[in-house]
């Protein structure tokens, strides 16, 4: 039986990459792209936000389709090895992925998603997935503490040469700034939407980093495949996030809650091509910050509300979302799109703008791929050609938001203030070095 079983795997394995094995005797890239094949070995782990982060957590990760049944295994973190004396194992839920790229079948892939539920705040936690003789390295993560303090990096496009340039920016964040709760992606992680090779670089990228720090990521346009505009099967295959939004809309459009911290994510492409979801957002977003007990509200979607490329205006963003945002005084929209960065508020009344009060919102790229900024008088800070990182931290009356470019430089700062009357003030310390800008 055991030669049986043994035989059965090899013949699974090669029918699982035999369309790869096929290609690449015609395409040197799939060889060099090699590594980037599933296999019994678990890779493209990551952690993602709960509905609930203080007292769950939820995983993905992928193999190749020999391991039909995956698990998670979860103990309390120690400081020694003897939390393996402890765990707890989890059968993963799994689903089958044909993967592609250049549109070309190469082969089959097993994704899968564990819940974590009655976590603990302020507990770390260590966990491992896989199964028989094939695991994971053990990674650790910690829920947050029930402090009312909130710390995390926010990208917007990474997109193009993820593993060549995004890479630099991820790290040095993590090396340069204290440990964050969790991640926040703009939209647009890459640049094919169902492109495997893509998808295995911004995993490539991440590393250790998405399976030891919590993300949450809102979809780009270039997560979307054309006419109609439809979600790639990857995103739901590969992420786990939460399912608390409109039908239709699991795991794009979706409310994260901490104790003083609503985090909202709006599908940005569906906004602008279906009417029908466009419409389920608007009542849903109204929905849920009627009556929100949350101290902030910070919203991430991808088509930013104000264009910063010249040749750009996104009229759905505007007419349809910039209406309720001014009406529930939501406090930060962090956004993508249009790669270069710029920051600012306006609050548009009786057809004119108020550049002093409202929403501050937030353009940012953290890959290569560059638009020129133009001229608007909403922006307090803007930057051609320069791949930054956010850092917000939100505590008790005051949200705390500072840009870093890939050097590692500060190259904007603010705070909002919050009295008890529930109104903000901005107050800028922005470095005093000159705005990085297009040459004329």
């Amino acid at each position: 039986m055991c030669k049986v079983f043994q035989i059965s795997r090899i013949v699974l394995a090669l029918l699982s990459v035999w369309p790869i094995l096929a290609f690449s005797q015609n395409s040197s890239s799939y060889n060099i792209n090699a590594h980037l094949l599933p296999s019994l070995k678990p890779d493209r782990i990551i952690l993602n936000l709960s509905e609930d982060p203080l007292k769950g957590i939820h995983v993905n990760w992928r193999t190749d389709t020999t391991l039909a049944v995956s698990h998670l295994e979860l103990a309390k973190a120690t400081a020694g090895p003897e939390f393996r004396e402890k765990t707890k194992l989890e059968e993963a839920l799994t689903q089958t992925l044909v993967s592609r790229q250049d549109n070309v079948p190469t082969g089959y892939a097993n994704y899968h998603e564990v819940k974590l539920t009655g976590l603990e705040p302020g507990i770390s936690y260590v966990y491992r997935v896989g199964g028989g003789e094939s695991w994971s390295e053990w990674f650790q993560f910690t829920i947050p503490q029930n402090d009312k303090e909130v710390n995390f990096l926010y990208f917007g496009d990474v997109q193009n040469e993820v593993v060549s340039m995004f890479s630099r920016v991820i790290r040095e964040a993590v090396i340069n700034l204290p440990k964050m709760d969790f991640i926040v992606y703009a939209g647009d992680l890459i640049n094919h939407e169902s492109a495997d090779f893509e998808w295995g670089e911004w995993f490539e990228a991440g590393q250790w980093i998405h399976s030891s720090i919590p993300s949450m990521m809102t979809p780009g346009n270039h997560e979307f495949s054309k006419n109609p505009a439809t979600l790639t099967p990857y995103w739901n295959a590969q992420f786990n996030l939460p399912t608390n939004g409109p039908k239709g809309l699991e795991e794009t459009t979706f409310e994260v809650n901490f104790p003083e911290l609503k985090l909202i994510s709006l599908d940005g492409e569906q906004i602008d091509e279906s009417p029908e979801y466009r419409r389920a957002q608007m009542d849903w977003l109204r929905s849920i910050l009627t009556d929100n007990p949350r101290k902030w509200t910070v919203i991430t979607f991808h088509y930013p509300v104000y264009a910063t490329a010249p040749d750009r205006y996104h009229d759905k963003m505007i007419d349809y979302i910039r209406p309720i945002l001014q009406e529930f005084k939501v406090d930060l929209a962090i956004q993508g799109h249009d790669h270069a960065y710029a920051r600012g508020m306006a609050f548009e009344e009786n057809g004119k703008l108020d550049y002093g009060k409202g929403t501050v919102y937030v353009v940012s790229v953290a890959g290569p791929k560059m638009y020129d900024v133009k001229e608007d008088a909403w922006m307090e800070r803007k930057a051609y050609g320069t791949q930054t990182y956010q850092w917000v931290q939100v505590k008790e009356d005051v949200l705390r938001f500072k840009t870093y470019t890939a050097l590692g430089e500060l190259y904007d700062s603010f705070e909002i203030h919050k009295n008890a009357q529930g109104e903000n003030t901005l107050v800028n310390s922005i470095p005093d070095t000159p705005e990085r800008l297009q040459d004329k």
